[in-house]
């Protein structure tokens, strides 16, 4: 349904996305993953038309979406990372003036609003005052202008950010609700997000396509990568740990008067006998010690370590961005 083919923009002498290229099928959820200032923002907007590509297209069925921008974006619902609400409103006052936005007919307005305030849960709110909406319902609201005109194509940025980990479930189970029966791009930085709701990831690196499959797929691609977690009270532990065989990295944290070092690894030998020996040897006393199967984590680590993004790269793109979004 989307086919991103080619896609390159630049802000000044920084490419924010190069050369991109991937398709997503309808009714597909597509986890859309990536570090800071990797181009995930900057792709999203070109999608949904409120920015234009340098050089490459977006289509929609095949049909570039830069011929007729207005039928695209009636095709698409968008929640930006910061949603952009109006707190002296009421919600339902809100509702109607996106579908005023919208150029709904009032049969149309009454329908998407009457659908859109079922699917999101906010019949408890509808006649509150924005400003009084707690954060979880604030991204509801976002959500339910976002599905008010019924698109085929919905964009989410980020779209738990900032909550509570109740509110994040709740918004998990809502964004699941709402893929079954939409094409969905969702970008998010929480990885049980993902796996919760994504049948397949796509992952750029420096505004580049890093990966591309399912969460299985790209579990296979660390065939042999594990990670141990290790909790010992002793001497030079992290570091001892770190010079095992097959060890790629390493991080550790002090707790309680203990060292806590989880220790990423690729190779057949299981590392627990000789951690074991390590710390009898050593005199370490050991509090925990677990091998757990590759993440998708370790995944994105992999995918995209050693890209340095510039934060001054990141301004502009944003800056370019927010400007572009002024006739959207």
């Amino acid at each position: 349904m989307i086919s991103v083919e080619g896609v390159t923009k630049r802000y000044g002498e920084v490419a924010a996305v190069d050369d991109l290229s991937f398709t997503v099928d309808r009714g597909e959820v597509v986890g859309f993953l990536g570090p800071n200032g990797a181009g995930k923002t900057t792709t999203m907007r070109m999608i949904t038309g409120t920015l234009q590509p340098d050089q490459g297209v977006v289509l929609f069925d095949g049909a570039p979406i830069a011929d007729d921008l207005t039928a695209a974006k009636r095709r698409v619902g968008y929640l930006p990372e910061a949603t952009p609400l109006y707190d002296e409103m009421l919600v339902a006052e809100y509702l109607e003036h996106v579908a005023d936005l919208r150029g709904l007919s009032l049969e149309q307005t009454r329908s998407g609003i009457g659908d859109s305030v079922d699917e999101t849960g906010l019949g408890e709110v509808f006649y509150r005052p924005i400003r009084e909406c707690s954060k979880g319902y604030r991204q509801r609201i976002g959500l339910a202008g976002a599905i008010l005109h019924k698109p085929e194509v919905l964009v989410l940025d980020e779209p738990t950010e900032g909550l509570d980990p109740n509110q994040r479930v709740e918004i998990r189970r809502l964004v699941g609700s709402l893929g079954r029966e939409r094409t969905v791009l969702l970008s998010t930085h929480v990885m049980q997000e993902v796996e919760a709701t994504c049948s397949r990831l796509v992952i750029l690196s420096g505004g580049r396509l890093a990966a591309d499959g399912s969460v299985e797929e790209l579990l296979a691609s660390l065939s042999g990568a594990v990670r141990y977690v290790v909790e010992a009270a002793g001497s030079g532990v992290a570091d001892v740990l770190a010079q095992l065989p097959g060890v790629s990295d390493h991080s550790s944290q002090q707790v309680d008067g203990r060292v806590r070092v989880v220790l990423d690894a690729h190779g057949e030998e299981d590392l627990r006998p000789r951690i074991f020996e390590l710390a009898r040897d050593r005199s370490w006393t050991l509090w925990e010690l677990h091998r757990e199967r590759a993440s998708l984590e370790q995944v994105f680590r992999k995918l995209t370590e050693g890209v340095v993004v510039d934060d001054a790269a990141d301004v502009n793109r944003d800056r370019g961005a927010d400007e572009s979004e002024v006739d959207a």
